[in-house]
């Protein structure tokens, strides 16, 4: 993950738009590292202009339980974010944060991963509400894998899929993060196992950098041929963000100031607009994915994006997006109907 440049991101701040538009932001990070700090105080910081009522906490590799069994290391982030959901419902104010807990769980343990399942929900009886085994793999060394190191064609593999199989026994939904390459691989996954749903992170992963840097109406082409296939999985929604971040290839972070909200929209707009013409609003959702697309631009800067990119849409469309479809996908209390 690239820098997070704080001075940088203040140069080009913004007054938020549309303020009293209601927002479930559903794909946020929380973590606490020797070199790197982000908390309830942080990320409150960052929404307190965009009317951010609840949140869902994704995975990221955090407090994991430093002994014990393997498998279980991983429930050590959900007593984590749920200890800090407890503690923030406490006090003052009126957001919900982890309303919703997405986790990790080696799905390609197959039936074994019962126990871990087990151990999230028990965790976090109220809240817990799905799993995220990140797919993220390429062949080329200039790609970094995710940090839950998985194997080539993961999503193809029989252990992977006794595994996955287990989520609908537990109610459970699977976010999905890979790369655009991995698409097919997604939607193959998902027409295999139509009654579970899964939630598609940050836009499809579309590359910018290694063999796809200085290609970017190829890689177009070819996200925009798979996202229209997956899209007919109709157990599938997607989350609109995530391409602020470094491996995109847009260099926001190298510049000299951080780009405007409307600049980032006239860029990335193409990418949204197709996502939300091949799902249909009811089935999209918009992320922040923060701290890590802090590299590019400020929680303002890329809310007044999305509220850019919307303003052609209805109102009953934008109230899906920005939180009616979270809400019911991740069973949030006091959901949308």
């Amino acid at each position: 993950m690239a820098e997070i440049r704080s001075d940088w991101l203040e140069s080009g701040e913004e007054q938020a738009i549309e303020p009293g538009l209601r927002v479930c932001d559903p794909h946020h990070h929380l973590w606490e590292h020797p070199r790197s700090r982000y908390l309830a105080a942080e990320f409150t910081r960052d929404a307190r202009g965009h009317g951010v009522e609840k949140s869902v906490f994704v995975e990221c590799g955090s407090s994991y339980r430093p002994d014990g069994p393997e498998q279980l290391r991983p429930v050590g982030e959900t007593e984590f974010v749920e200890r800090i959901a407890r503690e923030f419902a406490a006090g003052p104010g009126s957001l919900e944060l982890n309303a919703g807990i997405v986790g990790h769980a080696n799905l390609l343990l197959g039936e074994a991963v019962d126990e871990v399942l087990e151990a999230h929900l028990a965790a976090s009886p109220e809240r817990f509400r799905g799993i995220r085994h990140s797919a993220a793999w390429h062949e080329s060394d200039a790609i970094r894998e995710s940090h839950s190191k998985p194997p080539p064609h993961m999503l193809t593999l029989p252990k992977f899929h006794a595994g996955f199989a287990r989520l609908r026994r537990y109610e459970l939904s699977f976010d999905a993060w890979l790369f655009h390459s991995q698409l097919d691989e997604l939607c193959a996954l998902a027409r295999a196992f139509p009654d579970t749903p899964i939630v598609l992170d940050h836009l499809g992963g579309p590359l910018g950098i290694g063999p796809y840097e200085g290609h970017r109406e190829q890689v177009f082409g070819a996200w925009r041929h798979s996202i229209s296939a997956l899209a007919e999985c109709e157990n599938v929604v997607v989350k609109l963000g995530g391409i602020q971040m470094a491996i995109s290839g847009f260099g926001w972070h190298r510049r000299t100031k951080p780009p405007a909200s409307l600049e980032l929209a006239k860029t990335v707009e193409p990418y949204y607009l197709h996502c939300i013409e091949a799902f249909g609003a009811e089935r999209c959702m918009f992320e922040s994915n923060f701290p890590v697309d802090k590299v590019s631009c400020s929680y303002t800067v890329l809310w007044n994006c999305f509220k850019r990119i919307s303003r052609g849409c209805s109102s009953a469309e934008r109230e899906a997006m920005f939180r009616g479809t979270a809400e019911r996908v991740y069973r949030l209390r006091g959901e949308a109907t």
